[in-house]
């Protein structure tokens, strides 16, 4: 049950970083083109940014469970059996101190911004609370998914963000090319 959670939590973040990329199509569509009409967003380029941000932090989970995060597997590849797992293990722990540290100072950030009432200087003035909570929100489930990775592996299982190696060259050449190499 709590593995569905959690994957569900996952899928969900990648969900809402997907519909933040729809909403900066829109918000620059819709400048673009008032710009050609003269009507104007206003704040549209801070929404944007904001949007941006939050597309960009919360996308973080789900593309490292899915593998799709670049990580220190050019060092680790080259080992099997108990270095490799000690190795991951070390990585996983450095992931969640450094990844828990920025979540921990994050929630302090945006926290601090909610009890000072922190306004945003742009054309509408906006709490910064408010467009703070998306790069919150990513960085804290990303925190989970390391630490649900770390617990695991730390259990013995393989680790689930890995894909399996290529087994034919078409392979190597599809993940070359949907990676962007």
């Amino acid at each position: 049950m709590v593995r569905t959670i959690l994957d569900g939590l996952y899928r969900a973040a990648g969900y809402l970083a997907g519909g933040f990329l729809i909403l900066i199509f829109l918000l620059m569509l819709g400048l673009s083109l008032g710009r050609q009409v003269n009507i104007n967003i206003p704040a549209g380029d801070d929404l944007a940014s904001w949007s941006m941000a939050a597309m960009a932090f919360l996308g973080l989970a789900h593309t490292f469970k899915s593998g799709e995060m670049i990580r220190v597997g050019l060092m680790i590849d080259r080992f099997h059996g108990r270095k490799r797992r000690a190795l991951e293990l070390f990585a996983l722990t450095v992931g969640v101190g450094f990844v828990g540290f920025f979540a921990w100072h994050a929630v302090q950030l945006t926290f601090d911004s909610y009890r000072f009432n922190d306004m945003s200087q742009g054309v509408i003035a906006v709490p910064l609370w408010i467009p703070q909570l998306g790069y919150v929100t990513g960085l804290v489930i990303l925190f989970v998914a390391f630490i649900d990775e770390f617990v695991h592996v730390l259990r013995g299982g393989d680790p689930r963000y890995e894909k399996p190696p290529a087994t034919t060259p078409e392979e190597v050449i599809e993940r070359a090319m949907q990676s962007g190499v």
